[in-house]
């Protein structure tokens, strides 16, 4: 009489040897990495848009100064 052995249990995800394991965790590092570069690249974009958002304010309020100079010397003038 035949017996035959039971297969082995089949695992719903196969095991990962160490060199698999090595390259899986290389690529969750670049990821890592550059999503940390993309994050950086963001924060820089954002820090020159601020720079360039108090440039122009500056400027609109030193030409409302100027306005304001011209009027109060118009307003001067004798008539």
């Amino acid at each position: 009489m035949f017996t035959f052995a039971p297969a082995p249990a089949r695992r719903a995800y196969p095991q990962l040897d160490d060199r698999s394991n090595a390259m899986s965790l290389l690529h969750e590092a670049l990821a890592r990495a550059q999503y940390s570069e993309r994050l950086d690249e963001a924060e820089h974009v954002r820090r020159r848009l601020r720079h360039l958002a108090a440039a122009k304010a500056r400027r609109r309020a030193e030409r409302a100064v100027s306005r304001a100079r011209r009027l109060s010397a118009l307003a001067d003038l004798p008539g």
